[in-house]
C-alpha cells in the first residue's frame, strides 16, 4: 500500500502487483538451449571444419585461376548458347505443361470444393509431388526415356504440379467467399462456382505465381542438366569432367545472363499484375 496526498485529503491506493516473468524467462531459456544444442549437433554431424577450409583455400585459388579468363571463342560460345536455349525451353515446358493438373488439383484441394476424402487425397498427392525433388524425378525418367531434355521436362512437370497446386489452392482459399456462397445458394454446381466466382477473382494471383514458378524452373532445369537431362547444365558437367574450366566459366556466364533476363521478365509481369 502507498499514501497519496491530494487536495488536502489522504487516500490509500493499492499498488498493482508486478507481473511475473519467471515462467516466460524459463521458456525462453529452454528454447534457446534447444536451438543451441541443435546447432552443435548439426555442426558435428556435417563435419564442418574451419581448418579444412583454410587448408583447401589454395586449391580453390588454383581452380579459379585455371578458369580465368573464360573461353569466348565461337566454338565454345555457340554450344553454350544452344544449351542455354534448351535450358530455357525445359523450364518453359516444365511450367506450362503442369498448369492443367495443377489447376485441377488446386481446386480439389480447396476447402468446400470437393468431398472430404477427395480434398484429403488431393492434398496428399500435392504433398508427395512437392516432397520429391526434381533431380530425383529426373533420375527416374532418365532411366525410363534416356538422356536428353525430355526427362528434364517430365521431372519439372511432376514437381511443379505439387508446388504450384499447393500455392494455387492457398490463393483460392483466401478469396472473398461471398460470391461463391451466393452461387451455391442459387443452386450452382461446384464447377460453376469455380469458373464464375473463384477463378475470375484469383486469376492475377495465379498468373503471378505461375511466372514465379517459371523463374524457379529455369534455374532448376540447369541443375537437371547435371544428371543428363540436357541443357547447359550438361555442358557445365562435361567441362568439369574434362578439366576445361575456362569453358565451364563461359557456360556459367551465359547462365548468369539467362537467369537475369528471365528474372527481370518474371518480375515485370508480376508487377503489371499486382
Amino acid at each position: 500500500m502507498t499514501v497519496l496526498q491530494q487536495e488536502g485529503r489522504i487516500r490509500k491506493l493499492t499498488v498493482p502487483p508486478k507481473p511475473k516473468r519467471t515462467k516466460q524467462k524459463t521458456v525462453g531459456l529452454v528454447i534457446t538451449a534447444v536451438i543451441v544444442a541443435a546447432h552443435v549437433f548439426a555442426w558435428n554431424t556435417t563435419g564442418i571444419s574451419v581448418t579444412a577450409f583454410a587448408e583447401g583455400w589454395q586449391g580453390m585459388v588454383d581452380f579459379i585461376g585455371e578458369a580465368f579468363p573464360p573461353d569466348f571463342s565461337w566454338e565454345v560460345l555457340k554450344p553454350s548458347l544452344e544449351g542455354a536455349r534448351t535450358t530455357l525451353w525445359i523450364g518453359l515446358l516444365g511450367t506450362t505443361l503442369s498448369v492443367p493438373a495443377s489447376l485441377v488439383l488446386a481446386l480439389l484441394a480447396t476447402k468446400g470444393m470437393a468431398p472430404g476424402w477427395v480434398y484429403q487425397s488431393s492434398r496428399s498427392v500435392l504433398s508427395f509431388l512437392r516432397a520429391v525433388p526434381e533431380i530425383v524425378f529426373a533420375l527416374i525418367f532418365v532411366t525410363a526415356v534416356g538422356l536428353g531434355p525430355f526427362p528434364g521436362v517430365l521431372a519439372l512437370v511432376c514437381h511443379n504440379v505439387g508446388v504450384m497446386g499447393k500455392l494455387w489452392a492457398e490463393s483460392i482459399e483466401d478469396v472473398d467467399p461471398g460470391p461463391a456462397t451466393a452461387l451455391r445458394s442459387a443452386g450452382a454446381s461446384r464447377v460453376q462456382v469455380a469458373s464464375h466466382a473463384l477463378l475470375p477473382m484469383v486469376t492475377p494471383q495465379l498468373t503471378g505465381l505461375l511466372m514465379y514458378r517459371f523463374d524457379v524452373n529455369v534455374r532448376s532445369s540447369l541443375v537437371l542438366g547435371l544428371v543428363g537431362a540436357g541443357g547447359i547444365g550438361f555442358l557445365i558437367n562435361q567441362s568439369i569432367r574434362t578439366f576445361k574450366f575456362d569453358e565451364m566459366l563461359t557456360h556459367i556466364v551465359v547462365v548468369l545472363v539467362l537467369i537475369i533476363a528471365v528474372d527481370r521478365l518474371s518480375a515485370l509481369v508480376r508487377a503489371r499484375l499486382s
